[in-house]
Parts: structure tokens; sequence; C-alpha cells
């Protein structure tokens, strides 16, 4: 059994075989693209290819070229950024070191008056004893001593 779908119109994706009767007018409207045309429509293809690969070479290079300036962009802000947090920084430390010296001297002029205080005292003290020691021996050179007991 053979069948014949000649005369069926079928949806078709691709060129269909024309049918009897209308090859010759097909064949002459078609005659200059098969000849010449087929090589001329390969060139054509080929350089929108390769017009379009360019153009995609030249947007991702842009756009690296952009990322690249906004990551520079970037790096600069973040380095102003941490000038900034380091001069703020090292003015905040730079106070702080002054209020702990100025504490420290501070600190410094208590102690020390109340060094003196107690080097008022020591030496009236030592006064005292140096008095207590010569009033009570008639100011006689070892009569502070203990005597001996004659042995």
């Amino acid at each position: 059994m053979d069948f014949f779908f000649d005369d069926l119109a079928l949806p078709s994706t691709s060129q269909s075989t024309p049918k009897s009767g209308h090859e010759d007018s097909q064949m002459t409207g078609n005659a200059d693209h098969d000849s010449s045309g087929g090589k001329s429509s390969s060139v054509n293809m080929a350089e929108i290819q390769e017009q379009h690969t360019s153009l995609n070479i030249e947007d991702i290079s842009r756009r690296v070229q952009d990322m690249l300036e906004k990551i520079n962009s970037s790096r600069t802000s973040n380095q102003k950024v941490m000038d900034s947090f380091q001069e703020k920084f090292m003015e905040k430390v730079t106070e702080i070191c002054k209020q702990m010296e100025c504490h420290m001297y501070t600190v410094y002029e208590e102690n020390s008056s109340e060094m003196q205080v107690k080097l008022q005292e020591l030496s009236e003290d030592s006064g005292e004893l140096h008095k207590a020691q010569h009033g009570a021996h008639g100011g006689q050179p070892g009569a502070g001593r203990p005597q001996r007991e004659p042995g």
C-alpha cells in the first residue's frame, strides 16, 4: 500500500518539496539564491555571528571595566572611611592619654603631700627621740647606754 501526501497541506518547519506544476515558478525565483545566494548567505551568517560575538565581547569587556571601576571606587571609599576612623581614633586615644597623664600628676601631688606630712612627722619624732636620748643622760656621751655590772 502506497500513500501519497502531495494533496494534503501539512504544516512544516522546513522547506517542502514543490508540487508539480509549481516547480518552474519557484525554481526561477530561487535560481539566484541557490547558485550564488547559498555562499552569500553563509558568509553573511558568519559575518553576523562574528559581529554578534564581537558585540558580546565588547559588552562583556565594558561590563568588566564598569565592575572594576565600581570596585576601585569602593576601595577608595573604604580607604577614606578607614582614614577617618584612624584620625578619630587617634584623637580619642590622645585625649584619653592626656586625661590619664593629668590624673597621674594629680595622684603624684596627693602622694607627695602625704609623703611630706609623713616625712615631717618622722623628722619631728626623730628630733624628740634625739632630745630624749641626750636630755635623759645630761648630754654626756655614752650616758644613754646601759652600764655593765662588774662581773
